[in-house]
């Protein structure tokens, strides 16, 4: 599990955050699961819609108290978020992580009829949001320092006992092969020559000059340099040689990048250092350059492939970027749900392109076959009743045609029983 504490000067403002965007197709639908309002009427709803909890003011309701002497954002929002690989929790369950939490933190002790007011609310699964006012019945306010440690730790104790954990598998990364050697740096020196510095020991040494490059030693230690009559463009092709070879057997090597033929430099990247961004690139590049339907699915297919694409992975990264912020500084959660906000985006055009590859491979099909292909689809997705399904069926003449189009196996998306259906109520 996962806290993240945030604070705003009111719970009305939460009901955006909770409710989700006006657009009803993405609008979010919380429900209560838990509630404690000390000394407030105990009619008040425990249960269902938080709307009325959140604009009727009724966690505010101490802080207002106080007038002048109120806390900036006095309202305490913790969002706990549970592992996706693991089984969601009942309402039930987030109920009683919500109570530990509060009172872990110092917010809602257990047996003081004192302390903080508080709700809990779910608006997706596998999470929870605990809001609460910092103002105590008595007046008094609650220090909220260091409560990202101690909702931290009960959370780690509640996934503990409830077996949400996992033991960290046993994972070897390549720094625990790396040899024990300086950083091998293959630059252009002023004269011109290109020069292999840092090889240290034998297995280096053997690579570099399986590439191409020439060993000295002398005072200053051992060295490599391609030979003065090496062509310039031999120069670069045999030291991306080296660097791949070496890499590949764990050193650590800074390669000139006008050297580098692996980097791809624009004019707002001379040096051809953001990767990712010039991968994309050549994939625009592909995509622009495609001459045929099967060619240009198959480029975009890297782009919106639900797993390995594009968009699935920057939507991954806007999501760590989110949680970073977080674990660099708890309180910066405005710039954290900047990034969530990204992500949700994303996520968005991912779903709205969803069948954009299977649509571009069918641009190649004669407009027969592909208006046969949309109405099986059409049919699958949504099954038709028998009269909209007489009302969209084609004529045998038509019929035969498309089959003389599309190839003798294109069936027709229209039962015989809708057909004579339709001509018994005519």
């Amino acid at each position: 599990m996962i806290a993240h504490l945030q604070r705003a000067a009111t719970t009305a403002a939460l009901i955006p955050v909770l409710y989700g965007p006006e657009d009803p197709r993405y609008r979010l639908r919380p429900r209560l699961v838990a509630a404690d309002y000390r000394g407030a009427d105990k009619q008040l709803p425990l249960f269902g819609d938080p709307q009325e909890v959140l604009g009727g003011g009724v966690l505010d309701a101490p802080a207002a108290r106080l007038g002048a002497r109120v806390p900036d954002r006095p309202v305490w929002l913790c969002s706990v978020r549970s592992d996706p690989r693991q089984p969601d929790l009942s309402d039930a369950q987030w109920a009683d992580v919500a109570r530990r939490l509060v009172a872990a933190a110092g917010l809602a002790p257990d047996g003081d009829p004192d302390g903080c007011r508080w709700a809990a609310i779910r608006n997706l699964d596998r999470s929870v949001h605990i809001v609460a006012t910092v103002v105590r019945e008595d007046g008094r306010i609650h220090s909220s320092y260091r409560d990202a440690f101690h909702v931290q730790a009960e959370c780690n104790r509640i996934a503990t006992e409830l077996g949400l954990t996992r033991s960290a598998p046993s994972i070897t990364t390549a720094k625990d092969y790396r040899m024990p050697t300086p950083v091998i740096t293959i630059s252009i020196e002023p004269s011109g020559s290109v020069t292999a510095k840092g090889s240290s020991d034998d297995l280096s040494a053997t690579l570099l000059r399986t590439a191409g490059f020439r060993q000295t030693e002398d005072w200053y230690g051992r060295r490599h340099r391609l030979p003065t009559t090496t062509a310039t463009p031999d120069r670069a092709a045999i030291a991306t040689h080296a660097t791949e070879m070496l890499r590949a057997a764990r050193y650590s090597v800074d390669l000139d990048p006008k050297l580098d033929l692996t980097r791809l430099t624009t004019p707002t990247n001379p040096n051809g250092l953001k990767v990712t961004g010039q991968q994309v690139l050549q994939l625009t590049d592909r995509i622009r350059g495609a001459a045929t339907a099967a060619q240009a699915a198959e480029a975009i297919g890297q782009l919106l492939d639900p797993n390995d694409g594009v968009l699935a992975r920057l939507r991954e990264a806007l999501e760590a970027a989110a949680e970073q912020v977080t674990d660099l500084d708890p309180d910066e959660h405005e710039l954290s749900d900047r990034f969530s906000t990204a992500a949700e985006w994303v996520g968005t055009a991912e779903a709205e392109l969803v069948d954009a590859v299977s649509d571009l491979r069918s641009l190649g099909d004669s407009p027969d076959a592909r208006e046969l292909a949309r109405r099986e689809q059409t049919a699958a997705v949504y099954p038709l009743s028998a009269v909209t399904n007489a009302a969209l069926a084609v004529s045998p003449a038509a019929a035969a045609g498309l089959r003389t189009t599309a190839g003798p196996a294109a069936p027709v998306p229209v039962s015989a029983a809708a057909v004579s259906g339709a001509g018994r109520g005519r």
